[in-house]
């Protein structure tokens, strides 16, 4: 997530299912280009370098898999917006085969229209809810992902279905022995919501580490937290030094740092969850 823009008519748009709309404008930043969607921005995308993460979670996504076992990767992409950690696989890990589920189909269309992917890539896009479309899977996919990577939001807030514990349990049947899930959470002060995604995830994948701006992890304010989990130890050792290092430097917290972390925190359950909480507007302005 990042700073709010005004609505742009001189760009590619796409007005989606929700009422909502979504365009694609040249980053004022940086090389490449953002998916802004209702005035929010949801992806960052180099098509020259697929491999230059802009967001700091995403690069924090990009420094887990970089730590997976070589070669090509089987991954599950519960929504990709415009296909940054996907495009990264492929660039790294060419011949990965990956499916996206997309809830919004005149966004991919949009995506595919102005930010085509590469040639031949083996990315297949699926449109649906997120949690349905993990059921309709094919069944050979079950216990043969290497990744899945859960990044959803309708506006600011990651829907209350895809936070339960019923659903992380429907993910984590999806990954192989060592097969890492990753979600993002986005909370703020306190990390009420976070703390019980890492104990609702920790119930089902028991290997839980925690990547997060150092601030950020303390609850003093409102961000990005990547949750890495699996039913097998991490491979995080060179993490810390990778994390510590670059401009938007992070740490990750594991073992007792997490348990602290999650301790008294209730698992969600489908009955009693909630969404995401709705960031402050004022977040998004620089």
């Amino acid at each position: 997530m990042g700073r709010t823009r005004s609505r742009d008519t001189e760009h590619p748009q796409a007005r989606l299912d929700h009422g909502g709309i979504s365009s694609i404008i040249p980053s004022e930043f940086t090389s490449g280009f953002e998916l802004i969607v209702d005035g929010t921005p949801q992806s960052h995308v180099d098509l020259d370098d697929p491999t230059h993460l802009h967001f700091e979670y995403i690069v924090r996504m990009g420094a887990v898999i970089d730590q997976l076992a070589p070669g090509a990767l089987t991954a599950v992409h519960l929504g990709a917006g415009a296909l940054t950690i996907p495009r990264y696989i492929e660039a790294t890990r060419p011949g990965s085969r990956q499916q996206v589920i997309e809830l919004e189909a005149p966004l991919a269309q949009l995506v595919r229209e102005h930010l085509p992917l590469p040639k031949g890539a083996p990315i297949r896009i699926r449109i649906g809810d997120a949690r349905e479309g993990v059921a309709k899977l094919p069944s050979a996919l079950r216990a043969q992902c290497d990744l899945v990577v859960s990044d959803v939001y309708s506006g600011a807030q990651t829907p209350a279905h895809l936070t339960s514990v019923e659903f992380y349990r429907e993910l984590a049947q999806l990954l192989s022995t060592g097969g890492v899930l990753l979600v993002n959470v986005a909370d703020g002060p306190g990390l009420a919501f976070a703390r019980r995604q890492a104990a609702t995830i920790a119930h089902v994948l028991p290997e839980i580490g925690i990547l997060a701006d150092t601030q950020v992890l303390k609850g003093r304010r409102f961000g990005n937290l990547v949750i890495a989990a699996s039913a097998t130890p991490l491979p995080t050792e060179w993490l810390p030094r990778i994390l510590a290092a670059g401009p938007h430097p992070a740490k990750i917290a594991q073992g007792a740092e997490v348990d602290a972390f999650i301790q008294g925190a209730r698992i969600v359950t489908d009955v009693d969850a909630v969404a995401s909480p709705r960031p402050d507007a004022s977040l998004f302005l620089r």
